[in-house]
Formats: C-alpha cells, sequence, structure tokens
C-alpha cells in the first residue's frame, strides 16, 4: 500500500474520532429543535458554562467571587478544598437541571405559541446572557479541565495499524473516549424516545403542541425534561473540547461546528446527528490531505460550509431529516 493511501487513510481514521466530537455538540440542538421546532442558538454556550461551572466545582471556586470582592471589598476567592470529580459532575448536572427550569419559567413559558423566529431570538439572547453569566460567576481566564479522561497517543491503535499496514496511526486516546461516550448518549436516547413514557411524550410534542395538549401532555415540563438533557449533553461536550483545549470563551464557537452537522444529518435525528458529524470530520481532513498543497491550508475552517451548502441544494431537509411534503 502506498504512503499516500496510509497516510489518506490515517487522516479519514483521525476525522471520524473528531467528527464525534462535533456530534456530540449537535445532539443537544437536535433534541431541543425535535420538541419545541426552536433552533437553540445558547447550545455552544450551555457548553462553555457547563464546563465552566465543572472546573469552578473541582477547583473550590467561590461563585461571583469577583463581584462580592468588589462589592464588601473582601479577597475571597476558594472554599479551601477541591470537590473530587465524582461530586463535581453530578453538582453541574444540577446546576444544568436548574438552569433548564429557570430558562423555561423566566422565558419559554412566556413565549407559547410565539412565531418560530421569536423563539430563535430569545436562545440569541439566552447565549449572551449565559456568557455574561459564565465570566461573571467564574472568571474570564482560560482554565485546564482534567476530569481523569487519557490524552495522548493511543499505542492499542498504533500497534494495530502498525501489524495490518506496516505504518502506525496518530489516534488521540480522548478521541477514541469521544467515541465510546457518544455511542453510550446515543443509544440512551434513542431507548428513552423510543421506550419510554417521556420519550413519547416528547414526540407527540414534536408532531403537535396543540394535539399533545388536547391530550393532556404538559408542554412545560416536556420543555424542562428537553432543555435538561440537553443541558447533560452540553456538559458531556464541554468536558470532552475542554479536556482537548482548556476551558475558554472560545469553546462557545463550536456551536457554529454543529450547524454543517445538523444540515447533512437533518435537524429532527439523533442519529443524522452521528452519522452527519461523521462526515464532516472525515471529509474535512481529507479534502485538507489532497488540497493542502493545491491551495493552501486553514481549508478546515471553511469546507465543512461549502458541504453543507452543496447539500442544501439536492436534499434541504438532511440524510434522516423528514421529508418535505407539500400539497400544490
Amino acid at each position: 500500500m502506498s504512503d499516500t493511501v496510509l497516510f489518506a487513510l490515517e487522516a479519514a481514521v483521525n476525522g471520524l474520532t473528531v467528527g464525534i466530537m462535533y456530534s456530540l455538540v449537535a445532539l443537544g440542538f437536535v433534541l431541543i429543535f425535535k420538541a419545541s421546532g426552536i433552533f437553540n442558538f445558547a447550545q455552544g454556550v450551555m457548553a462553555l458554562f457547563a464546563a465552566l461551572t465543572l472546573v469552578g466545582f473541582q477547583d473550590g471556586q467561590v461563585p461571583f467571587s469577583h463581584l462580592i470582592n468588589a462589592i464588601f471589598g473582601t479577597s475571597i476567592h476558594e472554599f479551601g478544598f477541591n470537590m473530587p470529580t465524582l461530586l463535581a459532575i453530578p453538582a453541574t448536572v444540577a446546576v444544568m437541571v436548574l438552569l433548564a427550569w429557570l430558562v423555561e419559567r423566566l422565558v419559554l413559558k412566556h413565549l407559547v405559541n410565539q412565531e418560530p423566529i421569536i423563539l430563535f431570538m430569545a436562545t440569541i439572547g439566552l447565549a449572551y446572557f449565559l456568557e455574561g453569566l459564565g465570566d461573571i460567576m467564574w472568571g474570564a481566564e482560560v482554565k485546564p479541565l482534567d476530569v481523569g479522561i487519557p490524552q495522548g497517543m493511543s499505542r492499542a491503535v498504533d500497534d494495530l495499524t502498525y501489524n495490518l499496514f506496516g505504518y502506525g496511526f496518530y489516534v488521540d486516546v480522548l478521541n477514541l473516549w469521544a467515541l465510546g461516550i457518544a455511542a453510550v448518549l446515543v443509544t440512551a436516547l434513542v431507548v428513552f424516545s423510543q421506550y419510554s413514557k417521556q420519550g413519547r411524550a416528547l414526540r407527540a410534542v414534536a408532531d403537535d403542541h396543540q394535539a399533545a395538549l388536547s391530550v393532556g401532555i404538559s408542554l412545560r415540563f416536556i420543555w424542562v425534561l428537553t432543555w435538561s438533557i440537553a443541558g447533560i449533553i452540553a456538559l458531556v461536550a464541554g468536558i470532552m473540547w475542554g479536556s482537548k483545549s482548556g476551558v475558554q470563551f472560545s469553546l462557545s464557537l463550536i456551536a457554529l461546528k454543529a450547524l454543517p452537522v445538523l444540515i447533512l444529518g437533518g435537524f429532527t435525528s439523533i442519529p443524522g446527528a452521528i452519522v452527519g458529524g461523521l462526515l464532516i470530520g472525515v471529509g474535512e481532513k481529507l479534502f485538507d490531505f489532497f488540497m493542502q498543497p493545491i491551495i493552501g491550508g486553514a481549508t478546515e475552517n471553511w469546507f465543512a460550509y461549502m458541504l453543507a451548502l452543496v447539500f442544501l441544494l439536492f436534499r434541504p431537509q438532511g440524510l434522516f431529516g423528514e421529508k418535505i411534503i407539500e400539497r400544490v
């Protein structure tokens, strides 16, 4: 096997693992869109906020310490102890569930039966509010995140590919963990959606809000449940991306990379979010590998959006999205 084929295969394998990282963000968009028809612009900021909260708990940091010190002239920064990761993660989950309840109570409750564009604009405002709230609560400096997930080259993949091809592939262990976590998440979400009472209620709300209300389904409860699950998924995405590059405010921009993933997979499909992420990850890595010598670097910054634009011309509902049927 030629060196070019081996290098392209290595790029494709790395694209698969990176694509899963994109899919983790896209899953939160899909859940909220399925339940309410809202494109949640705040999903990326929710991942940032969850990661900031987790690091704050781990470091024993006092929330709003900068604001408290400025008002009262104190010098309080930490509680004096570090919270174990196994306790910090459930505490962060509780914060994200509380956030979901507050979003429904203070925002969504007042926008029932409003046009989708109104709800979309509300999520834009929520995104900037959460970004500012995270800054005030935990500070704006870059924070390292360590939950015990190993990083660096996978020796198992290196040995396996060396035995098969005579050339060891470099694959980050963190990305392999993301692959396993995504598989567990998707399986759990599919089982929840298909076999639980709440999952069936969520699908009913997604089909028709008024019909769901007429049979006694609480729209407000479904919204809290959906935003809670989306918050937990945002925490998982924040952990993976924060472990990779540190918890910083640019983390919220990963939501933009989820857009082409949703366009390819479909806005209402959980499996579609995974497939779309894999296609985007592999596509951008292979395109960069073959085209970088010809047109220069930085193709990964725009290839996903170009692919999504081309895809919209032929199948605007996505690979697994609901087919658009119109009466003429």
